[in-house]
């Protein structure tokens, strides 16, 4: 299945059904009063948050959503009946925006969250309730209510537990196939990644969702690249792991790179825990890899960890220290959510 984080959508709710004027006739009652009946209410148009979905792919092929219209009242009383609904469903951590794309309508972050984003028209009134003691056979009826009708912007903003950052082929790629089941293409050169990709890491009985975000460039935060798309996947991150490149010729400047472009972004990413591993150890030398630790160590202001995808070196340790965070971020959240428990 194709990947896609963000679609444009037209929704419109229905209009409401026109009032009718409508008189009793009957053989025995000659002049019966009035008995139109009012119009239905329209259709609204309603985002639901479902799981089962990770993509927005399905909205390439249908961008226009329409509710019913109601239906007109009738004689003898009769209302008509309300359009249908229509239901957007959207993966689990997908934002509504506004067609500006700034302006923040909803963002469903759990299963069965639902919003309603257009309301369709009220029904128009029949004759039969503008009767009053003055006027006894009224003649006028209201039409249906029109229905309301925008452009919006679906953006997916997957939810894990730990994200992967890093430079193009840092091997996060590697990294994310070593330690789960997940399969994301790998190979040797930039830009393999082209989409987010998530993995289930399990340790000691428990398990945790990796995201796998394609290799940031330097200007990320301002679209370079796909940037901000990619670092939305990022916010919904517990804690990350930054995965350095060790057989480049800079580690230090590539680790600068990518938080200076997490603190441009903002959202709160470089405020988040972070646990540092300088990659593709098994490429160099004892000699070589002790003058890149110390040099990403005196960058990033302290101890990082030595890890390599292909010869599967350092992996537990550093999804050891990941699901610490994570432990410690659901220990702390399980009041609250204990809390909303019916």
């Amino acid at each position: 299945m194709k990947f896609l984080d963000q679609a444009k959508v037209f929704v419109r709710s229905g209009g409401g059904g026109d009032g009718c004027v409508s008189f009793r006739r009957e053989k025995s009652v000659p002049h019966g009063g009035p008995n139109g009946g009012n119009g239905g209410a329209g259709g609204d148009v309603v985002v639901e948050c479902v799981s089962g979905l990770n993509t927005l792919i399905d909205f390439r092929y249908r961008q226009h959503f329409k509710a019913g219209r109601g239906h007109h009242g009738m004689g003898k009383d009769r209302t008509g009946a309300g359009g249908a609904d229509v239901i957007v469903r959207v993966p689990v951590g997908t934002q509504v925006l506004d067609d500006d794309k700034e302006t923040l309508i909803a963002d469903l972050t759990e299963p069965g969250q639902r919003v309603a984003i257009c309301h369709g028209g009220r029904g128009g009134h029949g004759n039969a309730h503008f009767k009053s003691s003055t006027n006894r056979a009224p003649r006028r009826a209201d039409p249906g209510g029109p229905g309301e009708q925008r452009w919006l912007w679906l953006r997916l903003k997957l939810i894990a537990d730990a994200g992967l950052v890093g430079l193009p082929n840092a091997g996060k790629s590697t990294f994310l196939a070593t330690v789960s089941r997940a399969r994301p293409k790998v190979a040797d050169y930039p830009f393999t990644t082209l989409h987010p990709n998530l993995g289930v890491v399990t340790i000691d009985g428990d398990a945790f969702v990796v995201a796998d975000i394609p290799g940031l460039i330097e200007g990320a935060h301002r679209g370079s690249g796909l940037g901000t798309r990619f670092l939305g996947h990022v916010e919904r991150c517990q804690v990350l792991l930054h995965l350095v490149d060790g057989t480049g010729d800079d580690v230090a400047a590539a680790y600068r790179t990518v938080r200076g472009e997490l603190a441009a972004y903002g959202a709160g990413l470089e405020a988040k825990p972070e646990v540092v591993a300088l990659n593709k150890i098994d490429a160099l030398d004892p000699e070589l890899l002790a003058e890149r630790r110390a040099a990403l160590e005196a960058a990033a202001g302290g101890a990082v960890l030595l890890t390599s995808g292909v010869a599967r070196t350092g992996l537990d340790d550093a999804v050891a220290r990941i699901f610490a965070f994570v432990r410690a971020f659901r220990e702390k959240e399980a009041p609250r959510h204990k809390a909303f428990t019916p």
